[in-house]
């Protein structure tokens, strides 16, 4: 099928519902993308200087800062122009853009997560060959094919959509080019192409949350086998950051992708898509800085270094 050359661009309806918020809004969205920024190139910084995070576990969480800045920088700085703005408009060729992106960012960090839990498994289970197989290339492959996993994901998933005859209204009922609003704009039934949309990300998001199992089950057996209670918590503690961040960014898409839709009115997509696109990028360099003892000691040793500069 291919697209109705009719709509040449789509209006974002946003929070329109609730104009006398706008202003509110705006600054608390705004707020939370400067501290997202901010948050996450401390902790990409904090990395590159402090010599004791050259490893592989900071590697990665070096490229998930990187990944969740690019990750809000797709959606959120259109939204706070849209809640200013009279004009809330998008082009047909923009709103595909700001789709690709999205998605390609969210898989890409879906598989890293995976990487991530497959690095802490290597750690904890096989402590003594542990840097001689998590070596620089491995790592390098490792950021690469999750990548690679995101290019895959957004280019089939945008391509599908936006080859699809639109029709009728142009008005997207959300705060961005997401997958379930534009597919209420394709002309006819839907049922099926929904379906099929469900069942790939479904596969998306459970083939590297699988891996991420396995790996914490093995994680979970060889921890329970230390016999010290200070053993098992220095283990444990090295995974208490990335569990947590799994869970946040896991549950709310799972809960947006994979179940059925029909139970959900817009609004509580909108809530549902801001806590996993907005909410869940501020809290990971929150989460890291608070739960992780190297990195606190890493800020605070920066941090002392600042200011005797200053000094």
């Amino acid at each position: 099928m291919g697209r109705n050359t009719s709509v040449t661009e789509f209006v974002i309806l946003g929070f329109s519902n609730h104009p006398d918020m706008n202003s509110i809004l705006f600054v608390i969205f705004l707020f939370i993308y400067i501290i997202t920024v901010l948050g996450n190139i401390l902790i990409i910084v904090v990395i590159n200087v402090d010599p004791a995070l050259h490893i592989p576990m900071y590697f990665f969480l070096r490229n998930l800062s990187f990944l969740e800045i690019c990750y809000t920088s797709v959606t959120l700085p259109k939204m706070l122009a849209n809640l200013l703005s009279e004009d809330k408009t998008i082009s047909f060729v923009g709103c595909a853009v700001q789709m690709y992106f999205f998605l390609f960012f969210g898989g890409t960090e879906c598989f890293l997560l995976a990487s991530m839990a497959y690095d802490r498994y290597r750690a904890i289970c096989n402590p003594l060959h542990y840097t001689a197989i998590m070596n620089k290339r491995v790592c390098i492959q490792l950021t690469g094919g999750s990548s690679l996993c995101g290019i895959l994901v957004a280019m089939g998933h945008t391509t599908f959509v936006f080859t699809l005859p639109f029709c009728g209204s142009n008005e997207i009922n959300h705060f961005f080019c997401e997958i379930q609003p534009v597919l209420k704009l394709v002309c006819g039934d839907t049922y099926w192409i929904e379906f099929q949309i469900i069942v790939g990300a479904a596969f998306v998001l459970m083939l590297p949350f699988m891996l991420i199992l396995v790996s914490y089950i093995c994680i979970i057996s060889t921890i329970l086998k230390i016999r010290s209670a200070e053993g098992r918590h220095r283990a444990f503690s090295t995974c208490s950051s990335h569990l947590i961040v799994v869970t946040l960014c896991y549950g709310t898409a799972l809960i947006m992708y994979v179940s059925p839709k029909s139970g959900f009115s817009p609004d509580v997509n909108k809530l549902l898509s801001l806590f996993y696109s907005v909410v869940t990028p501020v809290l990971n360099p929150i989460i890291y800085s608070l739960t992780n003892k190297e990195m606190k000691d890493a800020l605070r040793k920066t941090g002392m270094k600042v200011f005797h500069l200053q000094k």
